[in-house]
């Protein structure tokens, strides 16, 4: 199951945190919040598996 791990305030930064994950082999998932043609500036979730969470908020609070 995948699980909301932050919530971007734009797709800007999702994008810069999703590269920093997958860096670190997680996989990642985005999900636009509101709007549903991908508003450059709506936030955006930041989904991993159930199981990756805790690695992905100990890299998320790193970068």
């Amino acid at each position: 199951m995948w699980t909301v791990v932050y919530i971007a305030p734009n797709k800007k930064q999702a994008e810069r945190l999703q590269q920093a994950l997958q860096q670190e082999g997680l996989l990642v998932k985005l999900r636009n919040i509101g709007l549903p043609n991908g508003n450059e500036n709506g936030a955006v979730e930041i989904l991993v598996p159930e199981s990756e969470v805790d690695e992905a908020l100990e890299i998320i609070n790193t970068v």
